[in-house]
């Protein structure tokens, strides 16, 4: 099935970013498990304000238009990348305290489970989530014949930086500190991130490949958390390596008997506390210095 035009009901109204922010190419059957269909509908009523007493929106958000679910706002949003259009999903909880940005691995997409579990126990702990396609639906129809895509780390990188400077317009975000969370070649996109965008708090790299983010290594000033399998030994090399050529506060953090996925009993439950204990520590607004 193509990708057909959705527009994302319950989002921020912005009327000059009209098309850009409130419509996206979607494939129905790999986003939806049901589709309703009403032939006849009415005005929405808003849910009780209690609900959202604790966002500070802005004047140009309609409260009653919002999409909130069990306290957190949800929104399907386009980042714009030079002429291109990127598709995320956004989630805020109530409080939040800071936003972390995912950047996902070769040959996936926002849609991954294992970083939609991550962003779920993270929204749990008050914090909002971002999670990206790094490709557009045509970038990912020629990446599936070809695969020349997903190893295109500087392109990569550059959609991290699109989605921080778009957060940093965004009302409800731009005055949350920003992390990153990379998963496989994800994790070298992020790092070049936070070497060009200083203002980063922490980075999370899941059995990432930073190595691949070679001369921005040394430029990265952000600290930054390696976890990988304690199986995964050709990964723990590479790790090893990246953390050689990085200036910045670096630690390794090993699952023991987990593979390169984390697919084992409990893995990612590891992975989803060593990111929340590393996000707490260093994306704290108050903190006067992140580097010591």
């Amino acid at each position: 099935m193509e990708p057909r035009l959705e527009r994302a009901i319950g989002a921020i109204y912005e009327p000059e970013s009209e098309g850009s922010s409130h419509y996206f190419r979607a494939r129905m059957a790999d986003q939806y498990d049901v589709v309703i269909h009403i032939d006849t509908t009415s005005a929405l009523t808003p849910l009780e304000r209690g609900s959202r007493e604790s966002f500070d929106l802005p004047e140009t958000v309609s409260n009653g238009s919002l999409n909130v679910q069990q306290g957190t706002v949800v929104d399907a949003v386009r980042i714009p990348d030079g002429a291109e259009l990127l598709d995320g999903d956004l989630h805020i909880p109530a409080d939040a305290r800071g936003l972390v940005i995912f950047a996902h691995g070769s040959g996936s997409s926002r849609f991954s489970s294992r970083n939609r579990q991550v962003s779920e126990f993270l929204n749990r702990s008050e914090l909002a989530t971002l999670l990206l396609d790094l490709l557009t639906p045509a970038e990912e129809r020629v990446d599936v014949q070809t695969a020349e895509y997903r190893f295109d780390i500087p392109r990569l990188g550059r959609r991290v930086v699109a989605a921080t400077d778009w957060a940093g317009a965004h009302p409800l975000l731009r005055a949350l500190p920003i992390g990153y969370f990379g998963a496989s070649t994800g994790a070298a996109a992020a790092l070049i991130a936070a070497a060009d965008r200083t203002n980063a708090s922490a980075v999370v790299s899941r059995g990432g490949r930073p190595d691949l983010a070679g001369a921005a290594l040394p430029r990265v000033r952000t600290p930054t958390l390696l976890i990988v399998g304690g199986d995964d030994e050709p990964v723990i090399e590479l790790n090893q390596t990246a953390m050689r050529n990085m200036r910045a506060t670096v630690e390794l953090a090993v699952v023991p008997h987990a593979t390169h996925l984390f697919e084992e009993r409990g893995a990612l439950e590891q992975v989803q506390r060593l990111a929340l204990d590393w996000f707490t520590r260093y994306m704290n607004p108050r903190r006067e210095s992140r580097h010591g």
